[in-house]
């Protein structure tokens, strides 16, 4: 067994052991007797490192005139050179993404010039005396292409949060940051769910699932097309939102990129997708990221996402696929002139990895059933961490019913969102004052804007940590962060997922103000369902403001808090 061999197979345990150190250390009763800088309240936990400064430390902010303090008083009165740093290389990472194209493009001239250059001087595998040599490696397009991966982008700008909390704090509070007052355990299920439902079994079961739906338009690609942006994203309230993406995109992949829609069509379609999936999450309490984040605290059962949410987002995503069917009907006719074949006189060899061989019974329900145990431990890193790792060992011992499990796509999407927690949760200074200040009537629109730049699950948390938050506020919030859940690829948790399987059907990477654009129409659906479809269990939005009682104990405490360190 060679040494590449040895590291495929023993890299994804080290992975593994490393996820699980932090977890069992823990457990162990790692830590001693560390002491928070900051005791857990009623509304927020307890904190261990000294930043950021949590919401209820600052300083009551006084006009000059004894006025109610506006939303940019607080803001401004929190705006310390750290919060402003922090936020500062948050926006950068958020125009970095922007140019990710850009950068791809040059790591693909670099690449160029260098392959040119080694064939002139002799530096290629071929021209090398030994068995298995490698061409020489081009560094500046490696980096490039490193710097253009938007998966990266966030974790590369990590980097600066580290010298930034560094020069403004420690070390010490910077590693408490992150062991103590993070929570990686999404990152870690999002790597082993989008495993699980990229296998072969898993994929074709869900496959033929979406092919009896589609045979009602006799298998073309404009009934895939709309098979797969209908049902994937409702399956999403059941098998977990990144689950559904993994496996809508995937057969997206195979059943409408690979026949080269134009640019137009494509990004509409993947905005749509991502529209659809975050709003298709709502009718379960447990499935979509900003759900679960409120649900227990304000105790919102299935049955009531069901009645207040779900169904009108099914309405939304119905109207949606509908109105984009019928303006690009003419290019999905195309579309299945292309699917016909191409009729060149050869004939095209299938891969391994497309053959349609059967695949037994019982090794599709045991795949379904690793995918239901890390659905049903999703909050328990060990429990579904170790289901998976027998799942690897079932995938070996069945190999030839299956396809290779790539980890590279899982890993880098787990990086994101890792990164994305790290830099999210510095930015409630300036977030929160926002979600307070608006007026439940603009509290939507605004979540729904919020959302594009931060990932919606930390939207509706700083909602959550709100003492007397109306019934009105609540629903404004959550519908605002799920409706704007496709605007962008950080603006929902499987997004990534969907950006790192299709994005090698777009020339140069996903373009985000294309993406933007693609979604916006849906986006406008999904909003106007939420704002005025009313409620089936006969829940009242109150657009009173929030408990009057409970905001005056909230100001009382604050006033009462020490100031921020």
């Amino acid at each position: 067994m060679t040494i590449h061999q040895i590291a495929r197979k023993v890299l994804p345990l080290i992975l593994v052991i490393m996820a699980l150190a932090p977890l069992t250390a823990q457990a162990a009763g790692g830590g001693g007797d560390l002491k928070p800088a900051y005791p857990a309240t009623e509304t927020s936990p307890a904190q261990y490192s000294v930043f950021p400064t949590p919401l209820n430390q600052y300083e009551p902010v006084v006009t000059e005139d004894g006025s109610e303090p506006g939303m940019l008083d607080v803001i401004k009165s929190r705006a310390t050179p750290f919060n402003v740093t922090v936020t500062l290389i948050f926006l950068l990472a958020i125009i970095h993404t922007f140019m990710a194209g850009k950068i791809t493009h040059l790591s693909h001239v670099a690449q160029q010039h260098h392959e040119e250059q080694i064939k002139r001087d002799r530096r290629t595998a071929e021209d090398k005396p030994h068995i298995g040599a490698k061409d020489d490696v081009c560094f500046k397009a490696t980096m490039l292409h490193f710097l253009g991966e938007v998966e990266a982008i966030f974790g590369i700008w990590t980097l600066a949060l580290v010298g930034a909390t560094v020069h403004f704090y420690d070390w010490h509070n910077f590693t408490l940051y992150l062991d103590k007052d993070r929570n990686f355990t999404e990152p870690m299920f999002v790597i082993v769910i989008m495993a699980i439902a990229a296998s072969r079994p898993v994929l074709r079961f869900a496959e033929g699932a979406m092919k009896i739906a589609a045979n009602l338009g006799k298998g073309s690609p404009a009934s895939w097309w709309l098979a797969v942006l209908t049902i994937a994203p409702v399956l999403g309230s059941f098998i977990t939102e990144p689950a559904a993406m993994t496996i809508g995109a995937m057969i997206l992949l195979k059943r409408f990129y690979k026949l080269k829609p134009k640019k137009s069509f494509a990004y509409a379609t993947l905005g749509l997708l991502f529209v659809n999936i975050s709003v298709g999450g709502t009718l379960t309490n447990f499935a979509a990221p900003p759900v679960l984040m409120v649900a227990s605290g304000w105790e919102w059962s299935s049955a009531h996402m069901l009645a207040d949410f779900g169904w009108k987002a099914v309405i939304a995503i119905l109207l949606s696929n509908t109105a984009y069917f019928m303006f690009f009907r003419a290019e999905l006719t195309r579309l299945a002139d292309a699917a016909d074949g191409v009729e060149d006189g050869e004939i095209h060899p299938e891969r391994w990895e497309d053959r349609t061989d059967p695949i037994p019974a019982w090794i599709i329900i045991v795949h379904l059933g690793f995918l239901a145990w890390t659905v049903f431990n999703a909050h328990h890193p060990v429990l579904f961490i170790g289901g998976f790792l027998f799942f690897l060992a079932f995938v070996t011992a069945t190999e030839h019913h299956q396809n290779r499990i790539s980890l590279r796509s899982p890993l880098l999407v787990g990086f994101f969102l890792a990164a994305l927690i790290v830099h999210g949760g510095l930015q409630s200074w300036w977030i929160e004052p926002i979600i307070l200040g608006l007026p439940n009537s603009l509290l939507m629109l605004g979540s729904t804007v919020l959302t594009a730049f931060n990932d919606n699950a930390a939207i509706t948390y700083l909602a959550s940590t709100v003492d007397g938050i109306s019934t009105g506020a609540q629903y404004a919030v959550v519908a605002g962060a799920v409706t704007g859940g496709g605007l962008t690829v950080i603006a929902n948790a499987p997004n990534p997922a969907g950006q790192s399987i299709l994005g090698k059907a777009f020339e140069e990477g996903i373009n985000p103000l294309f993406l933007a654009l693609g979604a916006l129409f849906p986006t406008a659906i999904c909003y106007i369902c939420f704002a005025i479809l009313p409620a089936l269990d006969g829940t009242v939005h109150s657009d009173e403001p929030a408990n009057p009682a409970a905001i005056e104990q909230h100001v009382e405490s604050t006033q009462e808090a020490p100031a921020a360190h």
